[in-house]
């Protein structure tokens, strides 16, 4: 992995290779998930109702955890097909290089004009799923994760409805 140049912003910093990311992080939670369910599956061997009840509950969790990373694995995949698609049709545009704060975080002032453009975007067609997508990135870059998942997921959406495809 390269090193960034000293003056780059965290967003342009190389990250390394995200799929073996997933994949050692995967890896992880199916061995934790094998050890969670061995142990549930001892509890149900159990003559005590409390500790089979105990082992029930255990199993569930590894159940949920797998569900929870599917979801997310959906959730990043959709948003990479949305990216492609954009490139593709010759859409995509750069995020605009902003002032950043000693910590690293983008300027909150500094953000508010590109993110007002985005959010009028979207006003101005609330079905076209790229307004989203673009303001989802408007969201990441002011730091605000929880409305720019919101946005990425109703981007997703509007992509799969008739009057949102190519």
């Amino acid at each position: 992995m390269t090193e960034p140049e000293p003056g780059a912003a965290p967003a342009q910093r190389r990250r390394g290779n995200p799929l073996a990311v997933v994949a050692v992080l995967v890896a992880a939670m199916a061995f934790y998930f094998a050890l969670i369910g061995y142990r549930g599956l001892y509890l149900l061997g159990q003559d005590r109702w409390l500790l089979k009840v105990l082992g029930l509950a255990v199993l569930v969790l590894p159940v949920i955890g797998c569900w929870v990373v599917v979801a997310e694995l959906r959730f990043g995949l959709a948003s990479q097909r949305l990216e492609r698609r954009l490139r593709a049709a010759g859409e995509w545009a750069e995020v605009p290089e902003l002032p950043r704060l000693a910590s690293g975080r983008v300027d909150r002032r500094a953000a508010d004009s590109w993110f007002d453009e985005q959010r009028v975007g979207v006003e101005r067609a609330p079905q076209d799923w790229r307004g989203w997508f673009r303001l989802a990135q408007a969201y990441d870059l002011a730091g605000d994760r929880r409305r720019a998942r919101e946005a990425l997921r109703t981007a997703i959406e509007r992509s799969r409805e008739p009057a949102g495809r190519d």
